[in-house]
């Protein structure tokens, strides 16, 4: 039986008025996801994608068609915000727009055993933890993500370009676009890390890994997480997600839904 523990928090900032982020941490599904959009649209959009990814959480999935079933997830919430959004454009709103970046993980399950399937649209993103350094593990679909991947800008340029905050990826566009999808084994993600770009634009990786090196309870460092966000400026909502694995645990223990001892047959219902 894999265990999990696992926190989260999130921030409306210093600046918006709405926060229009929303996560899931329900083991053994975990989501982040950013709104964008005017009169509630973000909001809207951000929770209709944890709504699906929470049926999985509930109901269980197939941990061997992992890829599979968030690419299904993702297609029923992109048709759940389209329609969101042309019954609002129906309306006399014309540019009414909601959308959402969305980062995940879940467990799953191949030939050789339990794995981190982590999956991203967006520019919200996914670490790891391993021997103590925390790891980029997801890739922002951003303009100048690009720009740096073509090299004409350098990651200090890419800090204060213009257009920093435009993503290329998102649900809620004409059309879905593929994620990205990450396969990495528990052993070398001890504690995986999901998070909005409201904490990434106001903190950089080196301070996440100081806070994370300093607070051994997941809930402690989510909750640290967010609080440096804002304290940073808080120029943005501020959301983060931190889980752990932290090893086997003996049949019989309660259930907490902030430490949660999770068993893959139960909840994934895919194993022998």
């Amino acid at each position: 039986m894999v265990q999990l523990h696992s926190g989260a928090a999130t921030d409306v900032g210093r600046v918006r008025e709405i926060n229009q982020d929303a996560y899931l941490a329900s083991p053994p599904v975990f989501v982040v996801a950013d709104g964008m959009g005017g009169h509630r649209g973000g909001e809207v959009a951000s929770s209709i994608v944890v709504e699906e990814f929470a049926r999985l959480a509930d109901h269980g999935y197939d941990s061997t068609r992992g890829t599979e079933v968030v690419n299904e997830c993702l297609a029923e919430s992109q048709r759940r915000i389209r329609e969101y959004g042309e019954a609002h454009r129906g309306e006399g709103e014309p540019d009414w727009y909601a959308g959402t970046t969305v980062v995940a993980a879940l467990l799953c399950e191949d030939e050789e055993g339990p794995k981190w399937l982590l999956a991203n649209l967006g520019d919200s993103r996914v670490y790891r933890v391993h021997d103590h350094a925390l790891e980029q593990v997801s890739v922002d679909h951003s303009v100048v993500q690009e720009l740096m991947d073509a090299g004409e800008i350098d990651a200090e340029a890419a800090a204060v370009h213009p257009e920093r905050h435009v993503i290329t990826r998102a649900l809620g566009g004409p059309v879905l676009r593929d994620p990205d999808f990450f396969v990495v084994p528990l052993a070398s993600a001890s504690r995986v890390v999901l998070c909005s770009d409201g904490v990434t634009g106001m903190i950089d990786d080196a301070e996440i890994e100081e806070i994370l090196g300093a607070s051994a309870d997941p809930r402690d460092a989510a909750d640290r997480i967010v609080a440096a966000a804002v304290h940073a400026g808080g120029q943005d909502n501020a959301t983060a997600v931190v889980v752990d694995v932290v090893g086997l645990a003996e049949s019989g223990e309660p259930h907490d839904a902030r430490a949660v001892p999770v068993s893959l047959e139960d909840k994934l219902g895919a194993l022998p």
